[in-house]
């Protein structure tokens, strides 16, 4: 039985990611007056303070940078911050896999899980 999930809050600084998550597409937020990429997505860059964002194309791989198995619920889930390959480190679900396997460092590849009655939320599977 999968774990019913709770369709995110979309707002107008993030309505363009779960749009693009609609069409199966991952974006990342980027700053074109520093060059950085951050999440969570937010109209002002949190590291120079502009207004220059922009939405581009991620690639959707990243690393297991940490992650805790919730085992004492009904339906076990795997929690996780991933470093994007891009960058930033976002907190997110590792699904799709045997959780004694998931280890730091691992390679993961987003994939969107579709939430109750809302837009597909970004999880990650082991590469």
């Amino acid at each position: 039985m999968a774990r019913k999930l709770f369709p995110p809050v979309v707002t107008a600084e993030s309505k363009s990611f779960f749009d693009a998550a609609r069409e199966g597409r991952f974006l990342i937020p980027v700053c074109t007056a520093c060059g950085k990429a951050h999440w969570y997505p937010r109209a002002i860059c949190p590291f120079c303070a502009s207004d220059k964002v922009e939405w581009r194309n991620g690639s959707g791989k990243g690393t297991i940078y940490s992650f805790s198995v919730m085992r004492r619920v009904k339906e076990p889930y795997a929690i996780a911050h991933v470093t994007l390959d891009e960058g930033p480190t976002m907190l997110t679900n590792i699904v799709d896999c045997d959780f004694d396997t998931v280890h730091i460092g691992q390679p993961v590849t987003v994939v969107f899980q579709e939430s109750d009655g809302g837009p597909p939320v970004p999880m990650f599977t082991p590469a």
